[in-house]
Order: structure tokens, then C-alpha cells, then sequence
């Protein structure tokens, strides 16, 4: 079981039910709380400085502004911040998020090892979580349905980054472009236009404009 955790969590009352269950319910003896995601990765930052770091990280995906700038806004960046700080660092999502191809993603591309859905259960749910993530398993709220294929559409990582770059207004011509200064394979123009041909057919769309509007809608992008 885990001995040293963070808490990332914008709201007081929810982190300290988060505290007091964890305390009550796992042997887990030093739990830590940052409100913003910046003061979440500085605490991190300096827990591996000190050689002392964190096991594992609890966070939600949205944070509300508030008077500081910040560098961090989300909890998606914060996971990736933190995974280039700590590879080793487990990852849970406490969120409301509910949308199962959110949550896909997730699991799938920022690699998290659970996803909690906030919620009537969602405390038990968090214990249950954080004991499987102790043992290399993953959880995944039972609010959450991801085996139903008309929930979630199968996504490979390149496609989602040539989704989000054609959202960002980049032509194919300049997508590729990327994709090689980043070495990222396949990168050459016909395997470029198979895979936005591919997400055409597959979203039932007639253009790259088509096919962003279609995807924001459905909360993929």
C-alpha cells in the first residue's frame, strides 16, 4: 500500500472527505493537499529533490481560476507535468467527468491507473481504487460503461494528434511536418491522408471542419 499521497483538488470539503476516508479506511500515513495544479506539481517537484516522492496522485480534471496565474490549468496537464517528473508516479482521476470516451482517453493515452466518477458511492469507489492502483491493477468507476461500442469509439494516440492539430487549424501539409520534427511514424503523406480519409469514413463526415465541429460535439475534442 502506498504511504505517501497527493491530493490535487480545488474544492476544501472534497479533499478533506478524501483525507478523512483514506485515513479511516487504508494504512496510508502521509496525505498531502494542493488546490491548484502548479502547487500540486512543485510539491512533486521537491518530493523527488528530497528523495522522498510521491507514490501517488490524486487529482480532478478542472480546476476553477482564481487570483494567481498559473502555468497549469487542468488536470490533464498536471498528469502529463507530473509523468515527465515521475514516470513511476500512479495516477487516479476523481472527477464528474462521465463521458466514456474522455475517460477512454485516459486510460488509454495519459496511461492514469483508475478513474473515479464523483458521486453518491464515489468515497468507497476512491478506496477501491486506490488499493488496486497499490497493486499494478487499474479501476474504473462502475458509473462508467466503456465495453458498450456505442459509447466508445476506438481511437489510436496518432489519430488523436492529428485530430487535435486539425482543431489547432493545421493543414495536413503542416501536420506532417510535425509529425517528423517529433519523430513520430507513420508520418509520410500517404499514410497521412489514409488516416484522415479513415476518420472521415469513421465519423461520417465530409471535411477536416466537419469532422472537428462532429468530434467537440461529442466531447472527444
Amino acid at each position: 500500500m502506498f504511504k505517501k499521497v497527493l491530493i490535487a483538488e480545488d474544492f476544501q470539503g472534497d479533499t478533506k472527505s478524501i483525507v478523512d476516508t483514506l485515513k479511516e479506511q487504508t494504512p496510508i500515513t502521509e496525505v498531502y493537499e494542493a488546490q491548484y495544479c502548479d502547487n500540486a506539481y512543485t510539491r512533486i517537484q521537491v518530493a523527488l529533490q528530497e528523495q522522498q516522492p510521491f507514490e501517488l496522485l490524486i487529482t480532478d480534471l478542472s480546476f476553477k481560476p482564481g487570483n494567481l496565474k498559473r502555468k497549469l490549468t487542468s488536470g490533464y496537464a498536471l498528469i502529463e507535468a507530473a509523468r515527465a517528473l515521475d514516470p513511476t508516479i500512479k495516477i487516479i482521476v476523481n472527477s464528474v467527468e462521465d463521458n466514456p470516451v474522455k475517460i477512454k482517453e485516459l486510460l488509454d493515452v495519459y496511461k492514469i491507473d483508475g478513474y473515479v466518477c464523483k458521486g453518491r458511492s464515489s468515497l468507497n469507489e476512491l478506496v477501491h481504487a486506490v488499493k488496486q492502483a497499490s497493486t499494478g491493477a487499474v479501476f474504473v468507476s462502475s458509473q462508467i460503461n466503456l465495453t458498450e461500442k456505442s459509447n466508445v469509439i476506438e481511437l489510436e494516440e496518432l489519430d488523436l494528434i492529428v485530430i487535435n492539430d486539425l482543431a489547432e487549424g493545421y493543414s495536413k501539409r503542416e501536420i506532417r511536418e510535425r509529425l517528423i520534427k517529433q519523430g513520430i511514424k507513420p508520418n509520410s503523406e500517404s499514410s497521412l491522408d489514409k488516416r484522415v480519409s479513415k476518420l472521415f469514413v469513421q465519423f461520417d463526415v465530409k471535411n477536416s471542419t466537419h469532422l472537428v465541429a462532429k468530434l467537440a460535439r461529442q466531447g472527444i475534442i
